[in-house]
C-alpha cells in the first residue's frame, strides 16, 4: 500500500482575543471559546475518570483520535505530572492526518496555560512525515507516540491495548471519516479491559 504524503493543517487564527483557531477545511474551531484547557479537562480527562484512573497502575495508554494542536495531551501530562498518586509510565498515542506545522503550533502555543510543557514538545515535533514518532518526556516516563498518517490505515499497525480514548476528530458532521461505524469497531478491538472513552 503506498503511504499518502502528510498535509499539514491550514489554520485561521482568530483577530480577537479568546477567538479560538480554526480549521477552514474541515469548517471547525479547534476548542471551543471557553477554551481548550477546559475542554480537555471538562471533556477528555472527566469523561475518563483521569487521574484517578491511573492511581498505583505502573502503565496507563491513551489513544487520542486526532492529535490537533496537542492541547489533550499538554492536560494530561499536566494532569500526571501533578498527580502524587499517577501512574508509573504514562504511554499516549494520537493518530493525525493534518498535523500543524512547527510555526503554527508555537504560535497556537503562545498563550497556552502549559507553557513550561508545551516549549519542550515544539522543541521534539517531529518532521511531518508518515511514521510513527515516539517522543519521550520526563525521562521517558511520558511518552507520546505521534502517529501522522490515515487513522484506517495507522490503527491495525498499533500495538497496544488503549485504557481510555480521546475521540476528538472535529465534529462527526465536518469529519464524518472519523466517525465511521468500521473505524469505530476498530478502536474496540485495541481496548484494555475496562477502558473508557470520552
Amino acid at each position: 500500500m503506498r503511504t499518502r504524503p502528510i498535509t499539514p493543517a491550514r489554520i485561521e487564527f482568530g483577530a480577537g482575543p479568546g477567538e479560538p483557531p480554526r480549521a477552514p477545511d474541515f469548517g471547525d474551531l479547534y476548542h471551543p471559546r471557553v477554551g481548550a484547557a477546559a475542554q480537555a479537562r471538562h471533556v477528555f480527562l472527566g469523561g475518563n475518570g483521569l487521574p484517578a484512573r491511573w492511581t498505583g497502575r505502573r502503565h496507563f495508554t491513551i489513544l487520542e483520535t486526532g492529535f490537533g494542536l496537542g492541547n489533550n495531551f499538554l492536560a494530561t501530562w499536566d494532569a500526571w505530572r501533578n498527580d502524587p498518586a499517577r501512574c508509573e509510565w504514562l504511554h499516549y498515542v494520537a493518530i493525525e492526518r493534518h498535523p500543524p506545522c512547527l510555526a503554527d503550533l508555537s504560535r497556537a502555543h503562545a498563550a497556552s496555560p502549559w507553557p513550561d510543557l508545551a516549549e519542550p514538545l515544539q522543541r521534539a515535533w517531529p518532521p511531518l512525515v508518515p511514521n510513527l514518532h515516539p517522543i519521550d518526556f520526563e525521562g521517558g516516563r511520558v511518552r507520546l507516540l505521534l502517529a501522522l498518517g490515515e487513522v484506517s490505515a495507522l490503527l491495525a499497525s498499533l500495538p497496544l491495548a488503549a485504557d481510555a480514548f480521546f475521540l476528538d476528530g472535529f465534529a462527526p458532521a465536518r469529519n464524518p471519516a472519523m466517525w465511521e461505524p468500521r473505524l469505530l469497531r476498530a478502536l474496540g478491538r485495541k481496548a484494555a479491559a475496562g477502558a473508557t472513552a470520552a
